[in-house]
């Protein structure tokens, strides 16, 4: 993200090439293109947020797609041969800071957002709609499935005329955060389903999908589920009793397959029963 982090003043412009999806030639290391989901940043939102790469038919061409949903609250689809934009849908129900995305992917700026002495509300909060943890996406279901911190944030600055006024930002107390594990169809950014965290309400851990089609979801205060890919029932659970912050991993010994999770200072490993 730019810097500083909360405050615009002293950086006029997109400032480029903060909280952008970027491509490099991977021989040379010169910039092949670059797409920015948030131009001008005063929130944070960072692009960090793992993209994933598809081969898919969409609008009837056959296209090496890029997906990601973004912190900001967007789910974009681009063209990761040219970086062309084609397509972004909001992921969450709280975004209030931007009233959509135009014809090239830039988003069209809500006024009233800007962190101000007093406090701004804006939605998603800066901890984002989500972050970090990594989505994860099925073929069989064309599904990308990401998990989700509803909610909005409070951003404040020291000084509304000092550059590198101090800043910060905390949890909107009309807008408590909730996560969710959310299905998007990757090709049109339809919501397909959602899971509601038993009681995490920020984003925590990643998730990982299989071709048994299911989906591992644990969560931030220890709960691991795992989820029907197609509709999202909840097929198992388990509370590891403590904080996840982790993804799940899989693996095979003698042709048994496991899946493992990092829970505070233990890692629980759990076996994929084939009938037997």
């Amino acid at each position: 993200q730019p810097d500083p982090q909360w405050t615009g003043i002293a950086r006029p412009g997109d400032n480029l090439y903060s909280d952008s999806i970027v491509a490099l030639d991977v021989k040379t290391g010169k910039m092949k293109w670059h797409f920015q989901n948030t131009p001008h940043d005063v929130h944070d939102w960072d692009s960090l947020e793992s993209p994933v790469l598809v081969d898919a038919a969409f609008r009837g061409q056959l296209r090496k797609l890029l997906l990601q949903a973004n912190r900001n609250g967007f789910y974009y689809v681009l063209d990761r041969t040219t970086g062309e934009f084609l397509q972004g849908t909001p992921f969450v129900d709280k975004l209030d800071w931007a009233t959509g995305l135009d014809a090239k992917g830039r988003p069209i700026i809500a006024p009233g957002h800007e962190p101000t002495v007093t406090g701004s509300v804006t939605c998603p909060s800066t901890a984002g709609a989500t972050n970090w943890p990594p989505p994860t996406y099925s073929r069989d279901t064309g599904y990308l499935y990401v998990v989700v911190a509803e909610g909005c944030g409070i951003n404040v600055v020291t000084s509304s005329t000092a550059p590198d006024s101090a800043t910060g930002y905390y949890e909107s107390p009309h807008a408590p955060w909730q996560a969710y594990v959310r299905a998007i169809d990757a090709l049109t950014g339809k919501r397909m389903w959602e899971y509601k965290a038993v009681r995490s309400n920020h984003y925590g851990p990643g998730l990982l999908s299989t071709a048994g089609g299911i989906v591992f979801a644990p969560e931030q205060f220890g709960q691991v589920s795992v989820l029907d890919a197609k509709t999202g029932k909840s097929l198992w659970h388990f509370n590891t009793g403590d904080v996840i912050t982790a993804a799940p991993v899989t693996y095979s010994v003698d042709g048994e397959q496991f899946f493992a999770i990092a829970s505070g200072t233990n890692v629980f490993a759990f076996g994929l029963s084939d009938g037997r």
